[in-house]
């Protein structure tokens, strides 16, 4: 569904992105774990098409998108929940879950399904349906993030740190949702530093580190690496 072809990134002076190459196949789960600053978001906002490539291609379905504006993007079925989640502060829930199928706005019935999908989904949201979304708990704006993605029906969900700073319970909820749509045959390409969670519910991972990819393999082969272990799930030796 997805290949992306040594693509380069920078900002600036900075080279973010360096030679990364990597693809996703429909129905998958891809995670792409490393520490902080290794460019795990810049990937993912390329991919998004948020942020420009200086050098190679990403290919969707066969077709070369590296020129296609986020917004048509879009279109293409690929939707970003973005780190920090983004949500409209001064926006109702409601009112955020319908931006997110702006797209399809006109068709009501359809747009009103995918409202009670997301509702039965996060319940919570639907609680506090007019709630401001900048009143929410940090838990519930990721829930939020989500589902407003969800709302363009995509094809390929981008998902950029859900679990970042959440309490343990919430963190395990958001992943627990991921596990769901995985198993309804969603396509995720997940970002997270919290390379535990991730690998299990990866079908495929990368590491990333300054902005190259070091390692890739099954969730389970990465989960058992020496050096996986050590750098990122804090486990060394056979422990």
């Amino acid at each position: 569904m997805l290949q992306i072809d040594s693509i380069e990134m920078s900002y600036g002076a900075i080279q973010a992105i360096r030679g990364v190459s990597f693809s996703v196949a429909k129905g998958e789960v891809v995670a792409i774990i490393g520490a902080n600053g290794a460019g795990k978001s810049t990937l993912l906002k390329g991919v998004a098409g948020i942020e420009p490539l200086k050098q190679g291609r990403i290919i969707w379905n066969g077709i070369d998108i590296s020129q296609v504006p986020a917004h048509e993007r879009l279109r293409f079925g690929i939707a970003l929940a973005p780190e920090g989640r983004g949500v409209f502060p001064d926006q109702s829930i409601r009112d955020n879950l319908l931006l997110g199928a702006y797209a399809i706005r006109n068709d009501k019935e359809r747009v009103a399904n995918l409202l009670e999908q997301e509702f039965q989904r996060f319940p919570r949201l639907k609680e506090r349906s007019e709630q401001m979304a900048g009143t929410l708990s940090g838990g519930e704006q990721q829930m939020l993030a989500i589902s407003r993605a969800l709302m363009s029906q995509p094809q390929l969900l981008l998902l950029d740190e859900p679990s970042l700073g959440l309490a343990p319970l919430i963190m395990r909820e958001i992943f627990q949702s991921i596990k769901s749509l995985r198993e309804a045959g969603l396509t995720i390409l997940l970002v997270e530093q919290m390379a535990n969670q991730a690998l299990k519910v990866a079908d495929r991972a990368y590491v990333l580190e300054t902005g190259s990819v070091k390692l890739g393999g099954s969730g389970k082969e990465l989960a058992d690496h020496p050096d996986v272990r050590a750098a990122y799930l804090g486990q060394t030796g056979s422990n």
